[in-house]
């Protein structure tokens, strides 16, 4: 038996009666900088700048005018004469800025003497290479330049979804199409790049695969591996430096985008998450050599073991760094931080793992970072956390994307290795194009045939315990824990939510729970919480709620040092293969929250949980999410077993029943 405090609250049976009714950045602690001859003035004071801003307004604009405010905050920019911007803006329903309409494109150039409009061009999609084509194009032709900067605005969503999701096509560039547009308009020189810097005002776009896409074309990238908060960049600020000092290098500017871009965070209190990174691409012969090389290792360990090794490479995966949330409810964009994996992989890929990483701090020069996104190095690349379901065949589609990556994923989701694979395993030569489709019949490597309602035990001490032997951990990549609350008198099972709150020992095999009969409540309202990502300092969740009248994801961090959670804001819902929602929203005095849970009855043939909106409650001065008793009643408990391709099955329920303040563990009758 387990004893717990007292104090036990009626919480939940409020709960249930609702239910059944209805600036110096460069000293910045959160900074990362390659001291280097990076920052050094690239050119003559007199020198001409031009930097092109394609501007795609999407939902961002026609729900939050978040591309107008920007376009407002260049305006208050000062800019020297020899420094102009070249702006193409369009992929938007509804503009809110009064100058630019929703049924063109519209091109316009901000100089010293203001903003004068160019063009009237007619409509077109800026999710099309051929509209970008034309810009970059235009650009060279009409406008001498000593240095250019391209700047993307929209939506991102990572290496295999691309950037600048046109709202009214509902097309997005891809890297290819990325890179067949600066193809058609500039010549590629690894010595001398046509562009200073390429960036991405957008999510979730500072990969190895970007970057290896835009290698021969600039000399400096500089994106986000998180997804953005809707403040985005600072427009006025890194224009103002630019002004300042035109002698700038690419890398400096990158600098100034990424001061400005945090500080800005920091005002709109939006810093938790924020990443932003500045890379040379020039250094992308060594980055590549070096991912490829940790992807044949990888390569050559699966093929030895696939079960054993994948299942190792999932937990490091999973306790990597990685964005965008990769949960059923904030979709998966499948981005991980290489050397946060590469660290973590050591044990498994010896040889290969800090020359990778060693590769990334060569390549990433400056880079900010915001203190629940700490473990970030710069550089994100590609892991199926979705088992392939979502953006894996976009992925190998990209001419960027490596070969033996592409390989070592495909052999982990469909279980059969490709013939490009054995090629490479053979000592081919790292390169050449993958031609791999999906096998009429894949094999699945992970078998949780002995894990399905496995059975539980109970220890000496009231925990709940399962023993797993090294074939069945080889099956898994995490153990979570799975709480319902049981009301047999009114006839229903709630599902408040999953966590990683279990004592896992993965060298011997047994698993132990950690009940403490509380569960993590919104201003003391019972929530469904689901575990989304698994940090070493922090975990972050995701629970669904409706903000007025909009459903959202609320992202909430429970930090380990402060052993205190934190409310980060709300993300409204996307659906499966839309970019991800750049606008965190955050949660304010006045607002209404409606809270949700799942569902189902205990009688009947309905084995399927539901989701309910319970009560409207309005935020106070501050929303706070804390662990609070649960109350007084019957739980069930499941361990739930997660394989590397995102499948799971749980074990037998257990009993808690707590009562006056102590837990009696009991099997399910």
């Amino acid at each position: 038996m387990k004893k717990i405090l007292s104090g036990i609250g009626t919480l939940l049976v409020l709960f249930l009666l609702v239910i059944m009714s209805g600036d110096d950045e460069s000293e910045d602690p959160n900074a990362n900088v390659a001291l280097n001859d990076n920052f050094a003035a690239a050119s003559e004071s007199g020198d001409n700048w031009l930097i092109y801003w394609y501007v795609c307004g999407s939902d961002l604009e026609s729900n939050y005018g978040a591309a107008s405010s920007d376009i407002n905050e260049m305006l208050q920019s000062e800019i020297p004469a020899n420094v102009r911007v070249l702006i193409e803006a369009g992929g938007s329903n509804e503009w809110k800025s009064s100058f630019i309409s929703a049924d063109r494109l519209n091109r316009y150039l901000f100089d010293s003497n203001g903003l004068h409009e160019l063009d009237s061009m007619p409509d077109g999609d800026m999710g099309d290479p051929n509209t970008l084509a034309d810009f970059l194009q235009f650009g060279r032709d009409n406008f001498d330049a000593d240095h250019r900067v391209f700047i993307f605005w929209d939506h991102g969503g990572g290496s295999a979804f691309g950037v600048c999701y046109d709202e009214r096509s509902e097309n997005a560039l891809r890297l290819n199409d990325i890179r067949s547009a600066f193809d058609s308009v500039f010549q590629a020189s690894e010595s001398n790049p046509p562009f200073e810097l390429i960036g991405f005002d957008a999510c979730l776009m500072a990969s190895y695969d970007v970057a290896n896409n835009l290698h021969g074309l600039t000399k400096y990238m500089t994106a986000s591996e998180e997804v953005e908060p809707g403040n985005g960049w600072e427009y006025t600020g890194w224009l103002n430096s630019l002004g300042q000092d035109p002698r700038m290098s690419g890398a400096a500017l990158g600098k100034a985008i990424c001061d400005t871009y945090y500080s800005g965070c920091e005002n709109s209190w939006t810093e938790d998450m924020a990443t932003l990174s500045v890379v040379d691409v020039q250094k992308m012969p060594q980055l590549r050599q070096a991912y490829d090389q940790f992807g044949l290792e990888a390569l050559q360990k699966s093929a030895q073991n696939p079960q054993k090794f994948f299942s190792q490479l999932g937990r490091h995966a999973k306790k990597a760094e990685n964005y965008g949330g990769n949960t059923d409810e904030q979709g998966f964009y499948d981005m991980v931080d290489l050397a946060d994996l590469a660290n973590r992989s050591k044990n498994i890929l010896p040889n290969t793992s800090q020359n990778l990483i060693n590769a990334i701090d060569d390549a990433v020069v400056y880079s900010i970072h915001g203190p629940y996104r700490t473990k970030g190095n710069g550089i994100s690349g590609f892991y199926p956390y979705d088992g392939g379901e979502g953006f894996f065949d976009l992925y190998t589609e990209q001419d960027a994307a490596s070969l033996v990556h592409k390989c070592l994923y495909y052999y982990q989701i469909y279980g059969v290795m490709p013939d490009e694979a054995q090629n490479l395993l053979a000592g081919a030569t790292v390169g050449g194009n993958y031609r791999a489709v999906k096998p009429e019949q894949p094999v699945a490597l992970f078998n949780l045939s002995d894990l399905e309602d496995k059975p539980v035990e109970i220890d000496s001490e009231g925990s709940a315990v399962v023993t797993l032997n090294e074939q069945q951990m080889d099956q898994l990549s995490s153990v979570h824990c799975n709480l319902v609350y049981i009301d047999p008198e009114n006839d229903v099972i709630l599902y408040l939510g999953s966590d990683a709150n279990v004592i896992a020992d993965w060298n011997t095999g047994v698993f132990k729970d950690n009940f403490q009969a509380t569960w993590g409540m919104l201003d003391g309202h019972v929530v469904y919480v689901e575990i989304t990502s698994e940090e070493d300092d922090y975990n972050i969740y995701s629970v669904p709620i409706k903000l007025n009248g909009m459903a959202c994801n609320l992202q909430v961090v429970y930090d380990f040092k402060t052993e205190k959670y934190k409310v980060l804001g709300a993300r409204k819902d996307v659906e499966k293969g839309e970019p991800a929602d750049r606008n965190l929203i955050k949660i304010k005095a006045g607002d209404k929250i409606t809270t949700m849970v799942n569902a189902m009855p205990i009688s009947g043939e309905n084995n399927d949980f539901t989701a309910y909106e319970v009560e409207t409650f309005t935020v106070g001065n501050e929303l706070t999410f804390e662990d609070q008793p649960l109350g007084d009643g019957e739980y069930g408990y499941c361990f739930e077993f997660v394989t590397p391709d995102n499948n799971s099955v749980i074990s037998e329920m257990i009993n808690f029943t707590v009562a006056d303040g102590q837990i009696t563990t009991s099997k399910v009758e």
